[in-house]
């Protein structure tokens, strides 16, 4: 494939990447969307590994790496199970990380690159660039996949001094960036290059240990955004128009995506990154006077008397959560859903921009269950109706529907938008325990007068609802 080629298949590639973002802004056309990356994808991968930079003494190291590196992900898509998709996608974020760190390292070792003056020190300032957000991304990203997957606690780290600590080591990293680049050799800029990658590495990782559980989905969507910097950087060090252009796509995209989620949450980014709300560890935090602890009793419901309910009502909002999609009830949800459609019920979901761990997790269940996309809607469009809401259903979900974030200025959730299922005429709550959510916060809406708890495995309860449904 000779160079001409090469470029019209990159800007082929560029316009379906664009295309596919704009299909995976809608549930719709998301199928479409991703269509459009696969293709596009594969033209840039072809158009790389037979265009004019790649030998044939190295196409076989190419095409061997790229059989192991298939089967992973063929075999990672296979067995990983919705649930498991954040943590995926934070590993994910973790190898393009490390792929910029090596390529960094290997631009730099590689004599044949004949430059010098102006043009040698820009090289270098990439390579510099490009592995230090490359060693961020790389360890940040592997803690993330701790806390998202449980192996590492999900309670914050707040060292004494954290931001002194981060401050320093920017300094530090800026000072060996001079020395890195007034180097007059290579064995004397490996040094200040390694130093550099070591900080980085560790900054990577108290970074993301100070952010409580609760705000990993944002920590999750910054990563993306730092691994399409990184991904742009390589591109830059590599002289490869397509990946810096990919990786700007993905870069700003994450960036985007990462302010929507903290005006959702009404954060800010730079409160979130100073260090997270919440505990995330799933337990209950130690009351802090009277008024940590709720009042009033628990009333539990049946399986049956929760159909009844929702064979009476007119108007029936469902709040899907995390714990839907750990039983992997969203099937079931679907079978209610079309036998209370048939009896004239208005039935719709509501979604939290946040929910299910990270953005769009309970539309993509939702959507592989066959749920119409037309009756799944945003927090923002269903707020408002729950007032006239006969019964407001819970499956799995508790941050996102706690009371307190409204009501409780000293909560560790005070001032993110919720879902207001209190307000319905009655709402019940399905969950296995009373055990709090993952911002480890307890939830009052268990306590009012107009709540239910129908506790037990999600799927199993759902399954005798549908069957007293169908009596």
């Amino acid at each position: 494939m000779n160079a001409n080629i090469a470029t019209a298949s990159y800007i082929g590639a560029t316009i379906l990447f664009i295309l596919s973002l704009g299909g995976l802004s809608n549930p719709e056309t998301s199928r479409r969307g991703n269509l459009y990356g696969m293709i596009g994808m594969t033209i840039a991968v072809l158009a790389t590994v037979f265009g004019p930079r790649v030998t044939a003494a190295g196409l076989p190291w190419i095409v061997g790496a790229m059989v192991v590196g298939g089967a992973i992900g063929l075999y990672a898509a296979r067995i990983v199970k919705m649930t498991q998709m954040p943590e995926l996608v934070a590993l994910m974020h973790s190898l393009v990380g490390l792929a910029a760190c090596l390529v960094g390292f290997a631009s730099y070792i590689d004599t044949s690159i004949a430059i010098t003056g102006a043009e040698k020190s820009i090289h270098e300032i990439e390579i510099y660039v490009g592995i230090l957000i490359g060693a961020v991304t790389f360890s940040g990203s592997l803690i993330a996949f701790g806390k998202l997957n449980g192996k590492i606690g999900g309670s914050p780290m707040l060292l004494p001094g954290r931001h002194w600590m981060n401050l320093v080591g920017l300094l530090v990293v800026i000072w060996f960036g001079g020395s890195f680049i007034n180097a007059h050799s290579i064995s004397d800029g490996m040094t200040p290059l390694i130093i550099m990658t070591v900080i980085a590495l560790l900054f990577g990782i108290h970074m993301v240990m100070a952010i409580g559980g609760a705000d990993m989905p944002v920590v999750v969507s910054m990563l993306n955004s730092y691994s399409g910097w990184a991904a742009a950087a390589t591109g830059f060090m590599l002289s490869n128009d397509l990946l810096i252009v990919i990786g700007a796509l993905v870069g700003s995209s994450g960036a985007i995506l990462s302010y929507i989620m903290c005006r959702a949450m009404n954060r800010s980014f730079i409160s979130v990154i100073a260090g997270g709300f919440g505990t995330g560890g799933g337990g209950t935090p130690a009351p802090k006077g009277d008024a940590a602890q709720p009042a009033g009793e628990v009333v539990p419901i049946s399986s049956a008397e929760t159909a009844e309910l929702l064979r009476e009502a007119k108007s029936v909002i469902i709040v899907p959560g995390y714990g839907m999609a750990v039983a992997q009830a969203q099937h079931t949800v679907f079978e209610i859903t079309k036998l209370l459609r048939a009896k004239g019920v208005n039935i719709r979901f509501g979604i939290h921009p946040v929910a299910g761990r990270m953005p769009g997790h309970m539309n993509v269940l939702l959507a592989e269950a066959k749920v119409p996309y037309d009756i799944v809607m945003e927090m923002d469009e269903l707020n408002d109706d729950f007032p006239q809401t006969d019964v407001a259903m819970v499956i799995g979900a508790n941050d996102i529907v706690n009371p307190g974030a409204q009501d409780d200025p000293n909560s560790p959730i005070a001032g993110m938008p919720v879902l207001e299922v209190w307000k319905a005429k009655t709402s019940i709550v399905m969950k296995r325990s009373m055990a709090s959510g993952y911002a480890g916060v307890d939830n009052p809406l268990f306590y009012k007068d107009n709540n239910r708890m129908l506790f037990g495995d999600a799927k199993k309860m759902l399954d005798e609802v549908l069957t007293a449904l169908k009596a």
